[in-house]
């Protein structure tokens, strides 16, 4: 009775060791995978701003980008990617480096650009107007490349064979660059100016007077400067340089030339150029007249000095230039025709033809491929004659359509339009 008793006992505590055992394995594994789960929180972080990090899709606050998932790198991966010093996705100690599975989940707003930005960043997601302009979003540098994903909104690729674009009349031209030479045509007169005669003798009168009050009490000394500088800054709002006024003090008397002309003398341009055109002006520059009255002759000289005030009322700049009379032909009050000339330098263009413009963007097609047209959106320079100078969008040696645009830009959209009503499954030809 008493080995029965024993037995069971020790049936009893066996089974109740191993319900313990039981009961903490399970408490063991319940926590571990409760950590698991925690390790495995899914992270979106804005690749533009990497601090910023959300527990959920979104966008950010500061940037508006779509925020990315943030992936946990495999060993092996992290391993190539510290022998190559790079930074591995998400983290926000380095630059940024997608990985194919990020390229692929990307939206189509996002775009994956290779770029040794100045500010740190090496590979960025870029929205389309950034990525459409060839600009670092971050330090505003040419990237130097097209990024073919980023097409202009409406537009689609075609494909045209060569009896479509003999039908469309398809003309191309390289971009290049060239020398361009910015000119500007004004319609100018040769000045008849009392009023800033007036003011010339009045400086001159003023600078005397100081001159004389040397040994007189500092408060009429200090009067006489004070009539000398209002009378220079007359001089400055009335258009002269400061060369010119101290050509003036040199010669001691006002400049007659203003009044009338003489044979073998020389005579004062006025002749205004618009707002957009000022950056194109310098003082210094070389102009050409051509007087109406007097068939095939040409004028040379040079601008002395540049308005000071813009006029409110025709948004214009008065260009004053001194041009040589040697016959004494260019009377005061006598209206001229104006050509200024700038160089431009080397600059990479495209004929003027080449460029649509739909009122809000400028487009050029280009010829890829196997006959393929692309859509460009591009950021036009100066026009140079009949040439435009490209900041960004196009690549030297690539064509780009200057006849034809017309049909081209209308096939393109319809093109675009039709995907997008079939949910982006449009045969890729355009005939």
């Amino acid at each position: 009775m008493i080995k029965r008793n024993r037995f069971l006992s020790v049936v009893i505590l066996l089974i109740v060791a191993i319900l313990a055992s039981a009961i903490a394995f399970r408490s063991i594994g319940h926590r571990s995978t409760h950590a698991a789960k925690s390790a495995e929180k899914v992270i979106y972080y804005c690749p533009m701003h990497p601090n910023y990090t959300s527990d959920r899709p979104g966008t950010c606050p500061i940037c508006n980008m779509t925020l990315v998932k943030r992936e946990t790198p495999k060993p092996e991966a992290a391993a190539a990617a510290a022998m190559a010093g790079m930074a591995m996705p998400g983290d926000a100690a380095g630059p940024k480096v997608f990985t194919a599975a990020q390229l692929v989940a990307m939206k189509p707003g996002e775009i994956c650009l290779l770029h040794k930005c100045k500010m740190g960043q090496c590979t960025m997601a870029m929205t389309p107007e950034f990525a459409r302009l060839g600009k670092c979003p971050m330090c505003g540098e040419n990237l130097g490349v097209i990024v073919k994903d980023a097409l202009p909104q409406g537009y689609a690729q075609l494909q045209l064979g060569a009896e479509k674009q003999q039908v469309l009349g398809v003309k191309t031209a390289p971009v290049q660059k060239l020398a361009l030479t910015k000119t500007i045509r004004a319609s100018g007169r040769i000045a008849y100016d009392p009023e800033l005669y007036q003011a010339e003798e009045e400086y001159l009168q003023a600078a005397e007077a100081l001159k004389r009050a040397a040994n007189a009490d500092s408060e009429i000394q200090a009067q006489a400067a004070k009539l000398v500088d209002s009378s220079k800054i007359k001089l400055r709002l009335l258009g002269l340089s400061d060369p010119i006024v101290q050509e003036l003090e040199a010669a001691g008397k006002p400049d007659r030339s203003l009044l009338y002309s003489d044979a073998g003398g020389k005579v004062w341009l006025y002749a205004p150029i618009y707002e957009y055109e000022m950056p194109f002006v310098h003082v210094g520059d070389r102009v050409e007249v051509e007087v109406p009255a007097i068939t095939g002759q040409v004028i040379s000289g040079v601008v002395r000095s540049l308005g000071s005030v813009v006029d409110p009322v025709t948004r214009s700049l008065r260009v004053r230039a001194q041009l040589e009379n040697p016959d004494g032909v260019l009377k005061p009050e006598m209206y001229v025709n104006v050509t200024l000339k700038t160089d431009l330098g080397e600059q990479l263009a495209v004929p003027e033809e080449a460029v649509f413009a739909t009122g809000e963007k400028n487009i050029v097609f280009v010829v890829k491929e196997n006959n393929v047209f692309e859509p460009r959106e591009v950021v036009l320079g100066a026009k140079a004659d009949h040439f435009y100078e490209i900041k960004s969008g196009l690549q030297e040696g690539e064509q780009a359509v200057t006849s034809g645009n017309f049909l081209i830009d209308s096939e393109s959209r319809l093109k675009s339009a039709l995907e997008g009503v079939s949910g982006g499954t449009e045969h890729p030809h355009g005939g």
